[in-house]
């Protein structure tokens, strides 16, 4: 848990996030497509497996408060994520703006997209007036010490990411457009696909074995083909054992005639021992007529 420098006074003389405006009304126009998409991705796929999702939270285009001294100084991040906090304002409420003082954690992950309007910030490459508050890179490396910060150029699909160092954020090296986060179990890198019918680079969250992490419609559409292939499964077994008891019927079936047939060659063997029988008895009759008739005629037959 990353938590915020302690308040200067009591909760209650503080402003909260009811008190501080959600908006600058001054501030021209409102993001365009790709900061309205962008954000919904990595919201959709940040699941760190290793924090329970009521202690997570994350925001696009919220403003976030960080200095106590100076209560209407905000940051308005892209994207940023929140680990170890709550997911609702004290259990109970959406929030309106992200106040640091009173939440007691830090963002632990940035994540800008550029624009014309706001490259050189977002990249560190302006500098303070004494009269102005600290910019988005200072508020990020030295006021809230942010652990990671992520930048992604949406026109040359170029990823940068730093991580807080000394003090300093220090440009990571990256393998294949990734860069793996131990403290979330989770990876952040540039996807080429097909997201809400728009074709384009997009920064998506991956898990331990490389795979990008699945968005809602995904897992459901997951689950749906896991549902079905479960049914063509029990399907199948179902034809199976269909198929097994017709086989052991058809076993039985021949079992029975090969005994049928068993049972007519024990009773062929029987009749024809009968015959034999007959006939042996038929040959001893005729025998004993041939002596009776020799005898009459005064001859003795030779029996031996």
């Amino acid at each position: 848990m990353y938590q915020s420098d302690p308040p200067l006074s009591a909760k209650e003389v503080l402003p909260t996030m009811y008190d501080l405006p959600s908006e600058d009304p001054e501030e021209p126009g409102l993001p365009d497509e790709f900061h309205l998409l962008q954000p919904r991705l990595l919201d959709e796929t940040f699941r760190p497996p290793n924090y329970p999702s009521e202690q997570i939270f994350v925001a696009s285009d919220l403003n976030l408060y960080y200095d106590v001294r100076h209560t209407l100084w905000y940051k308005r991040p892209d994207w940023f994520a929140v680990v170890g906090g709550e997911r609702l304002y004290e259990q109970r409420d959406l929030r309106l703006s992200y106040v640091v003082w009173q939440e007691g954690v830090n963002p632990f992950i940035m994540v800008e997209l550029l624009s014309p309007g706001t490259e050189k910030e977002d990249l560190g490459q302006t500098l303070r007036s004494v009269e102005q508050p600290p910019t988005k890179w200072q508020v990020y490396e030295q006021i809230l010490r942010i652990p990671y910060y992520a930048i992604f150029d949406r026109y040359s699909h170029d990823f940068k990411m730093f991580k807080l160092d000394g003090g300093r954020y220090r440009a990571v090296e990256l393998e294949d457009e990734r860069f793996w986060i131990p403290e979330l179990e989770l990876g952040l890198g540039v996807w080429q696909g097909r997201y809400q019918d728009i074709e384009h680079s997009w920064l998506r969250w991956y898990d331990g074995a490389g795979n990008w992490m699945l968005t809602p419609a995904q897992q459901q559409e997951q689950r749906a083909q896991q549902q079905e292939q479960r049914a063509q499964q029990q399907e199948q077994r179902a034809q199976q054992q269909e198929q097994r008891a017709q086989q052991q019927e058809q076993r039985a079936e021949q079992e029975k005639q090969r005994a049928q047939q068993q049972e007519q060659r024990a009773e062929q063997e029987k009749q024809r021992a009968q015959q034999q029988e007959q006939r042996a008895e038929q040959e001893k009759q005729r025998a004993e007529r041939l002596i009776a008739q020799l005898q009459l005629l005064g001859i003795e037959p030779d029996l031996d």
